[in-house]
């Protein structure tokens, strides 16, 4: 762990704070999911997210900005895909850290925290759910 801390820099900061604020976007994370295993044109994307082909071309060019999405042109229409593999890895890490949140959130049968929940938080939401006159 010492080394990733080591080779922190501001620039990495910068450009791992871009990638998560292009992916914060419910339609941007949903055309990356469409684009992270195959290629795709502007219209038919629009059509998966239900938006204007004006408006998903915007978010198409934040995605590309970030470095998450690459393009090609055949003729009039432009084709979309992942940038890389990475993408899709990022897109998977999401869900784990959501469903780890939605695990510290959500009360568990008989006062017990999911195993997933590191030790430190499972004593916290313990605490959390017992009535006040237990604490």
């Amino acid at each position: 762990m010492e080394a990733q801390v080591a080779s922190w820099d501001e620039e990495r900061a910068e450009r791992s704070v871009a990638v998560l604020k292009a992916v914060a976007d419910p339609s941007r994370y949903r055309l990356l999911w469409a684009l992270s295993d195959r290629e795709l044109p502007v219209s038919r994307l629009a059509e998966l997210i239900g938006a204007h082909v004006a408006a998903t071309s915007q978010h198409l060019a934040k995605l590309r900005a970030a470095g998450l999405v690459a393009s090609r042109r055949e003729g009039t229409r432009i084709y979309y895909r992942a940038a890389g593999r990475q993408v899709r890895a990022l897109l998977e890490s999401a869900v784990l850290a959501g469903d780890a949140v939605e695990a510290l959130e959500t009360p568990a049968e008989a006062g017990e925290v999911p195993a997933t929940v590191p030790q430190e938080r499972r004593a916290a939401a313990t605490a959390r759910r017992r009535p006040v006159a237990e604490r």
